[in-house]
């Protein structure tokens, strides 16, 4: 495991810790302060997981420069008659990098009927809504869950797509390690 790997890991256990802190907050303002710190660095967590595995990946010979570009974040180019990766970034939506990802490294279409899949897209639209207030976001103890589940079961179907097994840490759920 990269020490970036780990700091994914170590991002995704804050979360669950600041999930259960909220549970066990008796006051408005700190609840709600737990369930949006949860929310953030569970969707943190998973776009490092995210980025690790794309930069693994984009080392393989068989991906074309535009799945390179997606996975890199970076614009592609035409340059010569060849395309070419620039550092200039060009953000991918989170949701279309992990299906990428999954199709490409198992080599079947992604079944998005799975519950994950949808609690994915609902995840990355409450911190979306939490990151680019238009309203103020409606943010519920059992949205965060729900999100942080989602995470979970995501990092589980890369892990099944790319090593052919269960993500370690996905038996515990929404358990925790850290005490603080």
């Amino acid at each position: 495991m990269s020490e970036f790997d780990a700091f994914s890991g170590e991002l995704l256990e804050e979360s669950k810790r600041f999930l259960k802190k909220a549970a066990e907050s008796r006051e408005n303002h700190a609840k709600n302060a737990y369930l949006h710190a949860s929310l953030m660095l569970a969707l943190s967590a998973l776009e490092a997981r995210v980025n690790s595995i794309a930069e693994v990946q984009t080392r393989r010979t068989d991906l074309s420069v535009h799945e390179r570009g997606l996975l890199l974040e970076k614009e592609v180019y035409l340059q010569d008659g060849e395309f070419q990766i620039t550092t200039k970034l060009k953000m991918s939506r989170l949701d279309d990098r992990v299906e990428f990802l999954c199709v490409r490294l198992s080599g079947k279409p992604l079944d998005k009927g799975q519950s994950w899949w949808g609690q994915l897209i609902d995840a990355i639209r409450l911190r979306n809504d939490l990151t680019h207030p238009k309203t103020v976001p409606k943010i519920t103890e059992s949205a965060v869950s729900n999100a942080l589940t989602a995470v979970i079961n995501t990092f589980d179907a890369l892990s099944l797509a790319i090593y052919k097994k269960r993500y370690p840490a996905a038996r515990r759920g929404l358990t925790t390690k850290l005490h603080f």
